[in-house]
């Protein structure tokens, strides 16, 4: 941060720095004052009076202020040829519009603009939130307006497409449960068996992705991680982990917890649990069936304790807060008992 800001104002210009948070916005501005004490820097918010957000713009404009710290106010309407860098942190939570207003607001003059797009390291990044990112990476030529909503339309879901509404049904679950909800409807119609599969969100400290320079290509790793979501057993996840050792080569560190992570959903989904997630010294499950999640607890070594309708808690023991003692330990929660790790 502090060299993109640095380089801006050697070329004497001016920065954007994007948090949508009015109640900690004075602490991001202490924080980038710490990065780049030398700059001056102003707020603005709407929550602010007309007066006071007034005479902080006119700064701005005025060339009295190199930093404007401010939320999405200034996504439409604000035109500054001489500010071509802007920040949006915590841009996972933006829309794919959103984003695109903003970083409309640089490069509105001859000199070459700059958006940077800042993720909180470690955070678990929903897919969806994963494609609108890649989507404004991808997107950057002049007219690409039309092609990021053609993008938008294919991450949220087209709306009710059997009727004249632009809305509807598939609004209210999104395209993809809609699909699926049909699909079992006619399997029941059909008298086949439905196809049930719970989505388990695990949200821990592991860096699990694929990297850009063991999988080349946009295209290749979207579809690898694709085909990994819809795995549904761990003989099929065993054999996509051999496929990617014969396509790609040796599975680096990263690649490999993003496979662990795999394994843990499917061991994890077999006791109906939905989400994992660590709460200081504690292992939180939360749970779906209280009758397997009993089952889950009274096989266990005592270490798992049902504390309400909804969650189930482990207490860590030193040592096993560490990657590789975490991954085992939950290996050994959630096997099933004719299963041997």
């Amino acid at each position: 941060i502090r060299q993109a800001i640095l380089r801006e104002l050697n070329r004497e210009g001016q920065i954007y720095f994007v948090h949508n948070r009015v109640h900690n916005i004075h602490e991001i501005a202490a924080k980038i004052h710490d990065i780049v004490p030398e700059a001056r820097i102003v707020i603005g918010h709407g929550q602010m009076g007309g007066h006071e957000l007034e005479h902080a713009m006119v700064k701005f404009v005025r060339r009295e202020a190199d930093i404007l710290v401010a939320t999405t106010i200034i996504e439409s309407g604000l035109d500054i040829p001489n500010a071509n860098t802007i920040f949006i942190h915590q841009a996972d939570t933006y829309g794919l519009a959103d984003l695109h207003q903003l970083r409309g607001r640089v490069g509105r003059e001859k000199n070459r603009a700059y958006a940077y797009l800042l993720v909180e390291e470690n955070k678990l990044v929903t897919p969806q939130a994963s494609a609108r990112l890649k989507a404004i990476e991808e997107f950057t030529q002049l007219g690409a307006g039309f092609k990021i909503a053609m993008r938008d339309l294919e991450i949220r879901g087209a709306g009710n497409l059997l009727g004249t509404q632009q809305s509807g049904h598939i609004a209210a679950v999104g395209y993809e449960m809609y699909c699926h909800l049909l699909e079992n409807c006619v399997r029941r119609l059909r008298n086949q068996p439905v196809k049930t599969h719970l989505e388990v969100t695990l949200d821990l400290p592991w860096p699990a992705y694929l990297p850009r320079d063991y999988v080349p290509g946009q295209k290749p790793r979207i579809e690898i991680y694709r085909r990994l979501a819809r795995l549904r057993n761990l003989k099929t996840l065993e054999d996509f982990r051999q496929e990617l050792r014969d396509r790609f080569g040796p599975i680096p560190v990263a690649a490999e917890w993003m496979l662990k992570m795999a394994e843990l959903r499917l061991l994890a989904a077999r006791w109906q649990i939905g989400s994992l997630h660590r709460d200081g010294a504690d292992l939180v499950f939360g749970y779906r069936s209280g009758n397997q999640v009993k089952k889950l607890a009274n096989r266990g070594d005592g270490r798992l304790k049902v504390v309400d309708e909804n969650n189930l808690y482990c207490r860590l023991k030193p040592g096993e807060d560490e990657p590789d003692c975490l991954y085992r330990l939950l290996r050994h929660l959630l096997r099933l008992p004719t299963e041997s790790l």
